[in-house]
């Protein structure tokens, strides 16, 4: 519910403070608000898997603090992936257009 009123105010914002003289929205200003969404979404997905797996790898060590060296470098791993989605993301919205 929070997520749809967040989205709400985003769209109507912007048209409900425009100013009368000025409500020239050109296609550049669309592509920017695109590509904030974008990196939003993406930085948003990355947090929420990022904090995922380092809790479910800081709750196997907790379990079995030997097997600690077996879990920590997989999970670095896959955390550096994660992190390479949001570079890409980037990537293809700074120059994608």
């Amino acid at each position: 519910m929070k997520n749809l009123a967040l989205i709400a105010l985003v769209l109507i914002a912007g048209p409900a403070l425009a100013d009368s003289h000025a409500s020239n929205i050109t296609d550049a200003s669309w592509i920017a608000i695109a590509k904030g969404l974008c990196m939003a979404l993406a930085v948003a997905a990355v947090a929420t898997g990022q904090g995922k797996a380092a809790s479910t790898a800081l709750d196997g060590i907790a379990r079995n603090p030997s097997a600690a060296g077996k879990i920590q470098t997989p999970m670095i791993i896959a955390l550096a992936l994660m992190e390479g989605l949001v570079l890409f993301t980037m990537v293809i919205c700074n120059f994608g257009m």
